[in-house]
């Protein structure tokens, strides 16, 4: 948790005023401060704001733009045409067990005989193996199709092609120095993909292949019902919430509403969300962990049994198994997370360095990397987290917007068994020996790349408000700016001179809640995590907040207050 003195020095960062979001908020019929939010994640047109407030599966760009994809229909064709059995080869993670139960039920519902396979996170690591060639050929497999993964699956593809099996690839992350000379290669980050939404998530690569075969067959009406899996994929990897993902996840987020698979019904429930609308909190912090624990704790097989099972007795077994597995991931994620504090603040790397790096025979590498998440915003620095097991190192980390934690790996290329993953998120495996070597190249690169100021806390601040302004237009306004996330963050709006009008008070000595008035109005406020809040400011006093706009269900009753982000004095 960060400590008052270090919240106080973090750097608030208001929007300056746009030219455009005034006449932007006329022409939509909205507050002015809705066309400054909209300024501000760069939208500055009617055309565009309308796109992005009410744009729908029809406005998504056509799956055929992908180059390649009228090949990869066409193969697909043949095969479920000629009977060819059909091999999926997923990952492990919530983006890749939906990719693959969506691909699986595509498939069969066209006539086509299709398998899956996805490897165990602990026994066989991340993506397609040279090996995992035994896997097609022993199952009889002519066509393998990858989801969220087998962009860098070279050899792979090679020894695939002189067995007499073709391969397709879908993949959303970043290819190695040479494409994999597959029959078709579906991922909108290679150069000249064709695509022109780069930010797809695994699910939303292969929820395209998917639109082009239905469309291709007629079955086009079908198509909103995968939406469920794509909103929940999509949300789970982080991925940006802007372009065709904000579709994805608007869309699934209603078709969620009415759900028939009997695995997601039993998920929801034990999540306490049967017959309730899902928001993308709650695919964030239920429905996602509880999928990814199956493949964090190395029990895959529950995720995909949960999705494949029509029994409702056994997805109910498996969703509570599920919950099971989450909880003890959780309790091995707090232990690392504090091992890993304790080293940082006693040894003072967090003065020392603009990257952390830290690894343990005793961390389970399953957790590692939400523990690199968590480190990073506490450090506010890019973090990478090992677990050591036989010799080798399995690495993930977490990065600052600033900094690109691909880029970084790939200054250190020959030191990796593998590796892979986005400007923020990046998992490597390596031998123990090759550390020093690699905590050498990653230091070296973070002391040229970051600045002092990159590494600073800040919060980012769209508009300021006074209390008066908050009224049922604005808060129309604000629900079309939704759902929130990566490249959409919520609102963050600030109140200078606000009244402390009853005293902080602590609750469950971690957070602290306080009521503010400013403009003849009072709303109570809660910081989350900032008990160390509680003892600065007294009643009375006066501050400026920096908070967003949440709403808290009591009796059946949404109560509206601030989520504070950052407080000091006025």
């Amino acid at each position: 948790m960060l400590k008052y003195g270090r919240m106080n020095e973090a750097v608030w960062n208001v929007a300056p005023p746009s030219e455009t979001a005034d006449p932007l908020a006329s022409a939509l019929g909205l507050p002015p401060v809705i066309g400054r939010i909209l300024a501000n994640r760069g939208i500055v047109d009617e055309a565009s704001a309308r796109l992005f407030l009410e744009g729908d599966l029809a406005d998504a760009p056509d799956p055929f733009l992908f180059n390649g994809m009228a090949a990869a229909v066409d193969r697909i064709q043949r095969a479920v045409a000629g009977g060819e059995p059909i091999l999926i080869f997923g990952d492990y993670d919530v983006d890749g067990v939906l990719a693959t139960v969506m691909l699986h039920k595509a498939l069969t519902t066209l006539g086509g005989k299709a398998g899956y396979f996805i490897p165990e996170r602990l026994k066989d690591g991340y993506g397609i193996k040279d090996e995992h060639v035994s896997v097609a050929v022993e199952r009889g497999a002519k066509l393998v199709i990858s989801v969220d993964c087998g962009i860098k699956s070279n050899g792979f593809v090679k020894s695939a092609r002189a067995a007499g099996v073709d391969v397709i690839v879908t993949d959303h992350h970043l290819p190695g120095p040479e494409l994999p000379e597959a029959l078709a290669v579906l991922d909108p980050v290679v150069e000249g993909s064709g695509y022109p939404d780069r930010s797809l998530a695994g699910v939303g690569v292969a929820f395209k292949l998917i639109q082009a075969l239905f469309q291709t067959t007629g079955r086009a009406s079908v198509l909103p019902h995968y939406l469920k899996l794509v909103a929940i994929g999509t949300v789970a990897d982080i991925v940006d919430l802007r372009g065709e993902n904000r579709i994805f996840v608007r869309r699934g987020l209603r078709e969620l509403r009415n759900v028939s698979n009997p695995g997601l019904r039993s998920l929801m429930a034990v999540c306490g969300l049967a017959g309730k609308p899902v928001s993308v909190g709650d695919i964030g912090f239920r429905l996602g962990p509880r999928i990814n624990a199956a493949g964090r704790m190395g029990r895959t097989d529950l995720a995909l049994r949960l999705f494949f099972s029509d029994s409702a007795a056994e997805t109910t077994a498996v969703a509570m198994e599920l919950d099971d597995l989450n909880r003890k991931r959780q309790a091995a994620e707090e232990a690392i997370l504090a091992q890993a504090e304790d080293r940082i603040r006693s040894k003072g790397f967090d003065r020392d360095y603009k990257i952390l790096i830290l690894g343990d025979e005793k961390w389970h590498r399953g957790v590692v990397g939400i523990v690199a998440s968590r480190l990073r915003e506490a450090f506010s620095r890019p973090v990478i987290l090992f677990s050591y097991e036989n010799g080798i190192a399995f690495g993930s980390g977490r990065s600052v917007p600033a900094f690109s934690l691909i880029d970084c790996l790939e200054s250190a290329r020959p030191l990796y068994l593998s590796y892979g993953g986005h400007r923020q998120a990046v998992g490597c495996t390596l031998r123990r020996e090759s550390m020093p070597a690699f905590k050498e190249a990653m230091n070296r690169e973070a002391e040229e790349r970051l600045s002092p100021e990159d590494l600073k806390p800040s919060i980012s601040i769209d508009a300021r408000l006074d209390f008066a302004e908050v009224d049922e237009r604005l808060w129309s306004g604000l629900a079309l700016l939704e759902p929130h996330g990566v490249g959409n963050p919520r609102p963050v709006f600030l109140t200078e001179g606000a009244e402390v009008a009853a005293p902080p008070r602590l609750l469950k000595e971690r957070h602290v809640k306080l009521m503010l008035r400013q403009a003849g109005r009072t709303f109570e406020a809660i910081g989350w995590n900032r008990g160390e809040w509680a003892g600065h400011f007294p009643l009375g006093s006066r501050v400026d907040c920096a908070y967003t706009f949440q709403t808290s269900s009591y009796l059946g009753e949404d109560r509206l207050y601030l989520g504070l982000e950052g407080l000091r004095p006025a």
